[in-house]
Order: structure tokens, then sequence, then C-alpha cells
């Protein structure tokens, strides 16, 4: 793996965790405020536009990369979503949640392995 791909694995991986942090804030705005809000406009936009960036960036590395190779990346999807969500939304990591990310880390070392 050169140098380039693995920045665009990371950068897929991060417009995707980003997209759902986005939208997930623009579907709360609507809670107050509806769905003709200029903020909820901008915020779903901007999570439609990083989740199209993930989309072509995972296309353009399934052309190049084994599917079995690059799911083992996406799995870390989880566990930065849940993170972040705890940091940027304020959401509570349960121990559940907690344990149930350190399995799927556990997983895709041992499937990045083979």
């Amino acid at each position: 793996m050169t140098l380039l791909s693995l920045v665009l694995i990371v950068l897929a991986l991060l417009t995707f965790v980003g997209g759902q942090l986005i939208l997930k804030r623009a579907m709360e705005s609507t809670v107050a405020h509806g769905l003709r809000q200029s903020k909820f406009i901008a915020l779903l936009g901007c999570g439609i536009f990083l989740m199209t960036i993930s989309f072509f960036l995972t296309l353009g590395l399934l052309q190049r990369f084994d599917l079995s190779y690059l799911y083992p990346f996406q799995g870390l999807s989880v566990i930065i979503i849940s993170v972040m969500a705890a940091v940027m939304l304020k959401e509570k990591l349960t121990l559940q949640l907690t344990t149930g990310a350190l399995l799927i880390t556990a997983g895709i070392v041992l499937v990045s392995l083979s």
C-alpha cells in the first residue's frame, strides 16, 4: 500500500464519519425549527456533500483494492462515530456500546492480519 492509498482510505473514512455527524446534527435542528430553516438546509447540504465525496472515493478505492481489504477500514467508522458522537453530539457512551466497539476493533485487527 502506498502513502497515497492510505491517505485516500482515511479521507474516505473521515468524510463518511463527518457526513454522518453533520446529517445527525441537521436532523436534530428540525425538531425545534422545521425543515425550512436555513441552518438545516446548510447542514443537510454539507452532510450530503461529504457523503458524496466518501462514496466516490470508495468507488475509486474498490478499483484498486479487494473489498475484503477495504471493508475492515470501513469497520473503523463504527468506533470513530461512537467516540465523535460522544464528544460532538454529547451522546452517552455506555459500557455495552464501548464493549461492542472494542470487539469490533479486535475483529478489524484479526481480519487485517490475515
